[in-house]
């Protein structure tokens, strides 16, 4: 019987190689991660007056009729406008065996830039989520929050994981799981996953507010730009706390220093919204090996909502979930020097400079 579970790299490609995952170009080993496969940006989008959903009786085209604004070639590098909502065809479409089922979340250097992407099938209820059979295109919905960016067709925002059965493990477990193989410095708040909170105490820098009108980004180009012409740095407060203005992006980290073991895949989920007025963490997955054997922090990507909201240090503001790989890839998140972001204490996208 086949395993549940996370699908690994290795189980990615043979998906590749069976046509249950078609790819528009050869399969590059940047595109694949240890539990996870980059989706990239096919040749058309499409500016659209809102957000939606194609819901169980529709195709995502047969939506656009109603709301499409005007079509955009990404064949040549083209501008999404802070403030739009875009819908792009992804180069990738699915041909899924009725036991797997996906689901995807933005890049972390996408989420790091504040540019929200959701990922949408035909006859789709729900976003980043593809149901076990799925046969179809892909498409992303994408729409800058803070600065305007530049794409073109290969580009790289999302990525999309793949699932065999019930993968969670339930909160014995994992405390079991952290008993034997530590999850994070420290004693562990384990109650629908492991507890994150916000670091703001300290001495120096603690996150990065951005900054309003500044120029473009583009998404293909890394280590380019000074972080000092996008963001601004957040001292220490005296206080122990900041105050979120509504409107505004910050880049945090949390207090705890994670650990991802090899046979786990972890995704950080949405605290209850009674805690708390504000959003963490658009790109919420970590690959099997995230931190392992050194701990890493989590980079908290925070927009408050309606009102001015007060951070405290050591708030919750996260869980991080677990769950069981299908198998254990044969190369961890960080065991070459593609894997930016591990070991990494308050850390911008992969756009700046350090």
């Amino acid at each position: 019987m086949t395993a549940a579970g996370v699908l690994s790299s290795e189980m990615i490609r043979e998906l590749v190689e069976s046509k249950a995952v078609r790819l528009a170009r050869p399969l590059g080993d940047s595109q694949l991660q240890p539990a996870s496969l980059d989706l990239t940006v096919g040749a058309r989008g499409w500016r659209v007056r809102a957000s939606f959903l194609p819901s169980h009786a529709r195709r995502l085209e047969d939506r656009l009729a109603s709301l499409m604004m005007h079509e955009i070639d990404l064949t040549r590098p083209a501008v999404l406008e802070r403030g739009c909502v875009y819908v792009v065809e992804l180069a990738e479409r699915l041909a899924l065996p009725k036991d797997v089922s996906a689901a995807a979340n933005p890049k972390s250097s996408t989420g790091r830039i504040d540019v929200f992407v959701r990922m949408v099938v035909d006859n789709g209820a729900a976003f980043d989520s593809a149901t076990a059979g799925y046969s179809g295109p892909l498409y992303a919905e994408i729409s800058p929050r803070t600065f305007s960016v530049i794409v073109r067709e290969g580009s790289s925002l999302n990525q999309i994981r793949f699932k065999r059965g019930l993968c969670r493990i339930d909160d014995g477990t994992l405390r079991a799981l952290h008993r034997s193989t530590p999850l994070i410095d420290g004693e562990a708040d384990i109650s629908g996953g492991v507890g994150i909170r916000a670091r703001i105490a300290g001495t120096g820098v603690i996150g990065w507010r951005a900054r309003r009108h500044a120029a473009l980004i583009d998404v293909d180009r890394t280590a380019a730009l000074s972080a000092g012409d996008y963001f601004e740095p957040i001292e220490a407060p005296a206080s122990g706390f900041i105050i979120l203005d509504p409107d505004e992006f910050y880049i945090l980290a949390s207090r705890e220093f994670l650990s991802v073991p090899p046979d786990y895949a972890a995704e950080m989920t949405a605290i209850d919204p009674g805690l708390g007025e504000f959003r963490v963490h658009y790109a919420g997955f970590f690959d099997p090996g995230f931190g392992y054997g050194r701990g890493s922090r989590a980079v908290l990507e925070v927009r408050s909502h309606d009102a001015p909201f007060v951070l405290e240090d050591g708030q919750l503001v996260a869980r991080l979930a677990y769950e069981r790989m299908a198998a254990r890839p044969a190369k961890l998140y960080g065991a070459d020097a593609a894997s930016h972001y591990q070991g990494q204490g308050l850390k911008l996208s992969k756009h700046f400079r350090d």
